[in-house]
């Protein structure tokens, strides 16, 4: 007898700011910044940088994420700043993650705050779905200090759907039979992959709730919206038809992405962390010996609106200068400014061949800079991933190894 899939999604929350918190008061900070008028990001003296994470006290005063620090100053001038620290990000991501690995065999991470668990079939370990999601806050909160909500359902949008409503620290169900009653009354901006455009689109056709889109014509939404009208109104009604990562897929390729802490509008801070991405990257390309020879580049702006655009390249690479010119000539090909939510790179076309083979239009010498790369990725394992970096790092806000999940887990 077949068993209905149970999926859980887990949700740090405000995640920078409790990993920052939680640090501050190893370190012997006796007020807790969760409890304070906090935020992550921006330097105060200079009165720069943009607002990446806030407590709730701090969005009592209106304080924003994204937005410029001196406009949060102005509306709370008490205001407490840390600056970002992606290492530690990244030590409590990973620390996290192997507390799921207990509960589940198949766990995938969506973003460096947020995965997605395959429970069906584990209730004779762990108990029915909310003995079990308990049990995984319990395991978070006394071993690593932080709190999360924990969204179930039998598909990965609904309990998408289910850990963003109430907050902090709590547990919610939206399996199919309760999509009415507790997702359709919602506001149509709460719908995952409903962006600042669309939500204009569907107000301007008289949809406001969720239920109003799921109980509308889809060919009148795909007119306006095209297929992005066609994944809206399926998730409107409940429905996922995104096949769960399986640990033993064969893979094809090698990349990462991010979800960018606020949104993009720049194009040099764009290619910053495209540059990044190419870091993590090539570092592993290098270091199963593979090579590429296709390069993607995807973006997801502001409205959820996904853009790729790819390139073969005329020779086998794994050198980070040149893969990193594909991406950026690929991303100034297809951005159109409007603002960026997420950054993408992908490599395919691998092959483990050692040796390059030269075409007439090469004209730099890349046996130098493949010992190069070869050097640094040597450099830095031995003394650290900031032993050495590239100078377009050291005044940016951009972490060298920029990346949804940490260097041990990208796939």
């Amino acid at each position: 007898m077949s068993q209905k899939p149970l999926i859980f999604h887990i949700d740090v929350n405000s995640a920078y700011l409790s990993w920052t918190a939680v640090n501050e008061l190893k370190k012997g900070r006796e007020e807790d910044l969760r409890l304070t008028a906090s935020a992550i990001g921006g330097n105060r003296e200079k009165r720069h940088g943009i607002i990446l994470a806030k407590s709730s006290i701090a969005k009592s005063y209106g304080v924003q994420t994204g937005e410029p620090v001196a406009a949060a100053l102005k509306k709370c001038p008490g205001l407490s700043l840390f600056p970002p620290d992606f290492e530690l990000y990244d030590q409590n991501s990973r620390a996290f993650i192997e507390i799921l690995g207990r509960y589940s065999p198949l766990v995938e991470q969506f973003s460096i705050d947020e995965a997605f668990m395959d429970m069906t079939g584990t209730e004779l370990l762990f108990g029915p779905p909310l003995k079990a999601a308990a049990s995984i806050q319990h395991s978070i909160s006394e071993e690593l200090g932080f709190t999360v909500n924990i969204g179930i359902s039998e598909n990965r949008f609904l309990a998408k759907m289910a850990s963003d409503f109430e907050k902090p620290n709590k547990i919610h169900t939206l399996f199919p039979k309760e999509v009415p009653e507790k997702m359709w009354p919602l506001d149509i901006r709460e719908l995952f992959m409903v962006g600042h455009s669309a939500e204009n689109t569907l107000r301007s056709l008289g949809i406001h709730t969720i239920g109003d889109l799921a109980k509308c014509n889809p060919a009148t939404i795909k007119a306006h919206l095209k297929k992005h009208g066609e994944l809206l109104h399926r998730y409107a009604c409940g429905e996922d038809d995104g096949a769960f990562l399986s640990h033993e897929a064969k893979e094809k390729g090698v990349g990462n992405s991010t979800t960018l802490p606020y949104d993009v509008d720049s194009a040099d801070v764009a290619r910053n962390v495209l540059l990044s991405l190419c870091e993590t990257v090539c570092t592993r390309l290098r270091h199963e010996n593979l090579k590429a020879s296709l390069v993607s580049v995807r973006i997801t702006d502001w409205n959820f609106v996904n853009h790729t655009h790819q390139r073969i390249l005329p020779v086998l690479t794994n050198i980070t200068g040149e893969i990193f010119t594909a991406a950026a000539a690929l991303f100034d090909e297809m951005w159109d400014g409007t603002p960026i939510r997420l950054l993408g790179i992908q490599t395919g076309r691998l092959s483990g061949k050692s040796y390059r083979q030269y075409h007439l239009f090469d004209t730099e010498k890349f046996d130098k800079l493949e010992k190069l790369d070869s050097c640094v990725d040597e450099i830095r394992q031995k003394f650290g991933e900031d032993s050495i970096k590239r100078a377009s790092f050291l005044n940016s806000d951009t972490y060298r190894l920029v990346g949804g999940i940490s260097k041990d887990r990208r796939r």
